[in-house]
């Protein structure tokens, strides 16, 4: 009598996690997340290149891409050290406002009072374009990159208060009267449940922030300050100099795009410090 099953089993862990169903999707959709901006961007520059190569629009309103890099790498020290001036106003006025907005937010989580007092408020200002505010801290604490700080301390402030108000309230309550079950203190309640759920806002509030504070200080320097790549635009502008001004987007949006990027990588580290990426590919 011939036993079926004769053959040996294969073990599914002996397999390669290349051959593991989906393997691969992860990597083609992380290959497709690198060459689509990629062939973007050359597609962009193309074009740009063939417009003004047939003279579709005079070189002084719109330059050659190649005028602009003569332009940015005829001048390195110039951009350099503007690019070092934004940068100094973005992170001392940056970080200034997301500390104060996350100890301000866990007040508003975790005291009734100060949520009924200040909520409102945060709201309400919110919504107030805050170049407005820009002359007054002219007239109040005059110009330089001291002014120039707070008030990118200002534009990072509010997106940061209240997503991450928003996200210390999305704690299930189960989870929360379990901790109150073993007498745990209000630290490890937003230790070890709060903030664990709260960081999906939190870190949105932090990309805003950081966007806004790139923003900030480009208006600080058109208003307030005299350096910085804003600064540059504004000196390019009038004096009808575009490929300084194209120059100095180039550095400012490199800046943005590091500075955006950086948060995203702190994102994805503590997410995989957690474990939160390996409960997502379940």
């Amino acid at each position: 009598m011939t036993e079926t099953g004769s053959e040996p089993a294969t073990d599914r862990t002996d397999r390669p996690a290349s051959l593991e169903p989906g393997a691969g999707t992860g990597q083609r959709h992380a290959a497709l997340d690198v060459l689509a901006p990629t062939a973007a961007l050359a597609v962009g520059m193309l074009c740009w290149w063939a417009v003004t190569a047939a003279g579709t629009v005079p070189s002084f309103i719109l330059p050659s891409p190649t005028a602009v890099a003569a332009q940015l790498l005829g001048n390195p020290e110039l951009y350099a050290q503007n690019a070092l001036s934004t940068l100094e106003k973005v992170v001392y006025g940056g970080s200034v406002g997301i500390a104060t907005g996350f100890l301000l937010a866990v007040l508003v989580a975790y005291l009734p009072w100060v949520r009924t007092a200040v909520y409102p408020y945060l709201v309400a200002v919110r919504v107030l374009p805050k170049i407005a505010v820009a002359p007054l801290l002219l007239i109040y604490l005059g110009t330089g990159t001291q002014t120039a700080i707070v008030f990118v301390a200002l534009i990072a402030f509010f997106p940061l208060v209240l997503n991450t108000a928003a996200g210390l309230d999305r704690a299930p309550t189960e989870h929360r009267e379990l901790l109150r079950s073993v007498d745990a203190g209000a630290l490890e309640r937003i230790v070890y449940v709060d903030l664990p759920y709260a960081l999906p806002d939190v870190f949105a509030g932090l990309k805003q922030s950081v966007t806004l504070a790139v923003v900030g200080a480009v208006v600080g320097e058109w208003v307030i300050a005299d350096d910085g790549l804003g600064f540059l635009v504004l000196m390019g502008s009038e004096n009808v100099r575009p490929e300084v001004m194209l120059a100095a987007l180039s550095v400012l949006l490199a800046l943005g795009l590091a500075l955006y990027g950086s948060v995203v990588l702190v994102q994805r580290g503590i997410r995989r410090r957690l474990g939160l990426e390996a409960m997502d590919r379940r």
